[in-house]
């Protein structure tokens, strides 16, 4: 499976060397390497190993990052940030443009995304997350299943605006797009653009799971089969609020991993004492800054990018994760039947 990364912070900007590229376990580096704590090592009931099953040690097919930046909204062209992307297919910590963007970049919000690509999609810039639409942001983690067999299904389901988005070919780029299209149904043409509040945005994606697993159903038992769980760990921002769920449709199984911390971040800024991968050690920056001076911030990520392990939580299955402008973290449950 991929792995993913989010940062979001309204006063705390961080920089993009710090969190994605210079600990040991920065999200560049996740290509075959795995820090997965408070994981189950078995599924409930079963001898199946959950940390090999679903959280796939071999992530070779490309990064992706976007960061917001408020370039645009100073020549009057928008309000608020816009997303800025930049995506490869060689190993992150080889790439020197990566490098030296990430050295002289900082953003208040940050996602990033590792591939392993599932199926026989291709190996191609375009299907690297995170996807773009409009001012929003959206990356998976995960599989939807039986995608090859509902994908025309799926796509006559979108919208036109939000089917001319789509430019790649995998599930996660679809079902982003199936979001879009039930957002659009009750936004119209300003959603593009338009924040949202994160409850509609939730009931949203709710519904475009819904149908996901509705269309597995009836495509699937035409022919006499059921359907196999779905993995959809998703995270979508505007730049200023992120929503993120962790979901699988079985009732034992498990999600990929999936950990929120509000402290890590200090850890992973040069300003502040702290060290990512040492406990009790400064980062040999210059310490700005004290402890204490750091803004409110929440990470949510596939693995924690620091080893301090009392900094992060592991997300329940089947939760939803909402951080609005205000900082405040909402977990709600994924209001999804199966």
């Amino acid at each position: 499976m991929c792995r993913w990364f989010a940062y979001l912070s309204t006063t705390e900007p961080c920089l993009l060397e710090d969190v994605l590229i210079l600990p040991d376990h920065a999200i560049a580096k996740q290509v075959h390497d795995r820090y997965l704590p408070y994981l189950f090592h078995y599924d409930p009931g079963t001898t199946k190993r959950e940390i090999s099953l679903r959280n796939s040690p071999f992530n070779l097919d490309g990064l992706g990052v976007v960061w917001y930046t408020d370039a645009r909204a100073g020549f009057g062209e928008c309000a608020g940030p816009r997303p800025v992307t930049y995506k490869m297919l060689r190993q992150p910590t080889a790439d020197p443009i990566f490098q030296s963007i990430a050295a002289n970049t900082t953003a208040h919000c940050v996602f990033a995304h590792i591939r392993a690509a599932s199926g026989a999609t291709a190996i191609t810039t375009y299907n690297n997350h995170p996807f773009a639409f409009g001012r929003h942001a959206f990356m998976h983690n995960g599989v939807v299943a039986h995608f090859d067999e509902i994908k025309r299904a799926m796509a006559l389901e979108l919208s036109d605006e939000a089917h001319v988005r789509v430019k790649g070919t995998t599930d996660s780029e679809m079902l982003a797009a199936l979001f879009f299209t039930y957002l659009e149904e009750r936004k119209g043409p300003a959603v593009w653009e338009d924040q949202h509040p994160l409850e509609e945005m939730k009931e949203c994606l709710e519904r475009a799971v819904t149908k996901v697993l509705q269309l597995q159903e009836e495509v699937l038992g035409k022919v006499g089969r059921t359907p196999d769980p779905s993995s959809l760990n998703l995270a979508i921002t505007d730049g200023e609020q992120l929503l993120a769920i962790r979901f699988r449709n079985h009732e034992t199984e498990h999600p990929p991993s999936l950990y929120l911390s509000t402290r890590a971040g200090v850890a992973l800024n040069r300003k502040f004492p702290g060290h990512p991968d040492l406990d009790g050690v400064d980062n040999g920056a210059q310490n700005l800054k004290g402890e204490d001076e750091h803004g409110d911030h929440v990470i949510i990520a596939s693995e924690p990018t620091t080893f301090r392990k009392e900094d992060w939580e592991l997300i329940p299955k089947n939760q939803c994760v909402m951080i609005g402008r205000d900082m405040a973290v909402r977990h709600a449950p994924v209001e999804v039947k199966f």
